[in-house]
């Protein structure tokens, strides 16, 4: 029994490890505390911004809406027509075949419409390139931009 000496005053390696285990436990709770803060502080600023936003959007919505007036358009008719799904490829091949002859850019398409031009492109890069009535003609340079016309 006098082999197992323990010298009481110095720590051994598993007192060490207690220590460390606590430091590292403090930190994670002061993490915790800290991260509680802040969302706190988040969700007081989105109670307080919230209702300014909101004001905000309302003023912008009847500025439009005045602007509109002024100009003597709606809204909607500034920003183009909006189509439901199909009905904007029915257009199109309606307005190809009306003039069978003639080949159309994505944007003459647009201003016949009331739409905007990048409607009209997705449009022709989506489906356009598979549908057999629509034939596709390379125009431009290095044949990048394309016009369209009924088969």
């Amino acid at each position: 029994m006098s082999n197992i000496k323990r010298d009481t005053g110095a720590p051994d390696k598993y007192d060490l490890f207690i220590q460390r285990i606590d430091s590292f436990q403090s930190l994670v709770e002061e993490k915790k505390n800290l991260q509680a803060q802040i969302s706190q502080i988040q969700q007081e600023f989105r109670e307080k911004i919230g209702p300014l936003e909101d004001e905000l959007a309302n003023i912008i919505k009847k500025l439009e809406v005045n602007l509109s007036k002024l100009e003597g358009t709606t809204a909607t008719q500034s920003s183009g027509q909006k189509f439901e799904r199909g009905q904007l490829g029915a257009l199109i091949k309606e307005l190809l075949r009306s003039n069978p002859e003639q080949t159309f850019k994505p944007k003459d398409i647009a201003e016949a419409l009331n739409t905007k031009g990048t409607t009209v492109s997705l449009w022709f890069n989506k489906y356009g390139l598979a549908d057999p009535e629509i034939e596709r003609i390379p125009a431009g340079k290095e044949g990048k931009r394309f016009v369209y016309k009924i088969k």
